[in-house]
């Protein structure tokens, strides 16, 4: 396992981050969904794009490892922690703006807030993010969605700063025209990038291939009428209180929907409805759900699983995949 952080380093982090909320050995379950994960070395809310600026151009020099994060509504932490930085980007200090049928939002921002943001501004589109805990950071990361609704289809622009040597200036290929290798300033850059050039898959983007700290976005969205924008957000949110283990702690859907079926359905029909090890359990209420009955360990909650992904696979022949993203196993 990899050494805690070094007291020079430390320090360092220090200096840069005065003024930020810097916490060192911090636990992590306060700030994931399913309230479990052990300590990180440091964890640092990152308030505007030039400290994150500063911070990625150090911790990349220094090879301190990092991992970025909105309000860790995806996210699996280890109960012995994560040995390096985390950078979270709920601290983004830019409001929320409406001008005509756009919003512009900084990555931090719930989700759900913009949504809210919206519907007051009589601009549907948002409808099915509403109920989606995470920021619009992780939402852009992961092409977050529910109930016929992606942010691939809303997204027209994203500023990110992109981390690491590339062949090119611009993620459509142009020539970097220089030559030379670059200095450590120019491996961290600011790119604006349209919605067709973050590449959103199925619970993918283009932020799976390339390490990218997200600081806004742009969203387009159709004027509407309130009052029916209102009604299909309070529709969306009766389904999932019905449907959804709202009462327990989880990271929202595990598994990802494997082509022409749906992980609950492979779940139930695999007799894993309930199955449990310690406090982490598959849902009775919704198999695609694996949640956190109240002081289960994130060892506990990765061997359920594992124990599902097995046993599905057994029973028919399908492997899958997570939703949630491990960190510091």
């Amino acid at each position: 396992m990899r050494q805690r952080l070094e007291g020079e380093i430390k320090k360092r982090l220090q200096l840069l981050c005065e003024g930020e909320d810097l916490r060192f050995d911090e636990p992590m379950r306060g700030h994931t969904s399913f309230r479990v994960g052990g300590e990180a070395d440091a964890w640092i809310l990152v308030q505007d794009a030039s400290k994150a600026k500063e911070l990625l151009i150090f911790l990349e020099k220094e090879k301190v490892p990092y991992f970025i994060t909105g309000n860790g509504t995806n996210l699996l932490v280890a109960d012995q922690g994560y040995r390096g930085v985390i950078l979270c980007t709920a601290g983004q200090r830019e409001p929320i703006r409406v001008a005509e049928d756009r919003i512009l939002a900084p990555a931090g921002a719930p989700l759900a807030a913009i949504a809210q943001e919206a519907l007051k501004a009589s601009l549907s589109g948002l409808e099915g993010a509403a109920g989606i805990p995470g920021s619009l950071g992780g939402a852009l990361c992961m092409n977050a969605g529910a109930y016929d609704f992606e942010m691939k289809e809303v997204t027209e622009q994203v500023s990110a700063l992109r981390i690491g040597t590339s062949t090119s200036s611009h993620p459509s290929g142009e020539a970097e025209g220089r030559e030379g290798g670059e200095t450590e300033r120019e491996r961290v850059r600011q790119v604006q990038l349209s919605g067709s050039e973050m590449a959103f898959g199925y619970r993918s983007s283009i932020a799976r291939k390339q390490k990218l700290f997200f600081i806004s976005a742009q969203l387009r969205l159709t004027p509407g009428k309130p009052e029916e924008i209102r009604a299909k957000m309070e529709e969306l949110a009766l389904r999932r209180k019905q449907k959804q283990p709202l009462e327990f702690a989880s990271a929202g859907s595990t598994f990802k929907r494997p082509a022409g079926s749906f992980a609950g359905k492979l779940i139930e029909e695999a007799g894993l409805k309930g199955f449990r090890i310690g406090e982490a359990q598959v849902s009775e209420k919704h198999c695609g759900f694996v949640v956190n009955r109240g002081g289960a360990s994130a060892d506990e909650i990765m061997q359920v699983i594992h124990a599902v992904t097995e046993r599905v696979e057994e029973k028919t022949g399908i492997r899958l995949e997570t939703e949630v993203i491990p960190l510091g196993f």
